[in-house]
């Protein structure tokens, strides 16, 4: 189970709380839409990516190549309650990549 502490640490990295609240926005979300959406390269992503798997805050799941990442069922109460509150905030940092997750382009379907 994560602690607080991990969590918020987790939490504090700005590319790492961006890959949460488009992961919460897309329920289910590719590698390569995040790095698409958010301009970083695939290497950069999935080290961000291993440290939020590592801490049981997303799951990842296979589906052919390609591999999906969730928020966990299992995080404790008052993580989903703080997940939910970031998944309502109007954020000016992610307005620029709100508006273009209906038109995603990818190439991983």
């Amino acid at each position: 189970m994560i602690t607080q502490v991990d969590f918020f640490k987790c939490l504090s990295d700005q590319t790492r709380l961006n890959i949460l609240k488009l992961v919460l926005s897309k329920q289910n979300i590719c590698v390569c839409e995040l790095t698409e959406q958010l301009e970083l390269s695939q290497p950069k992503i999935s080290r961000h990516l291993a440290l939020l798997r590592t801490h049981g805050i997303l799951l990842d799941s296979r589906q052919g190549q390609w591999v999906y990442y969730s928020v966990n069922p299992e995080l404790p109460i008052w993580a989903n309650n703080i997940l939910n509150i970031l998944a309502q905030q109007d954020d000016d940092a992610m307005k620029p990549l709100s508006g273009q997750l209906g038109s995603i382009s990818t190439f991983c379907e």
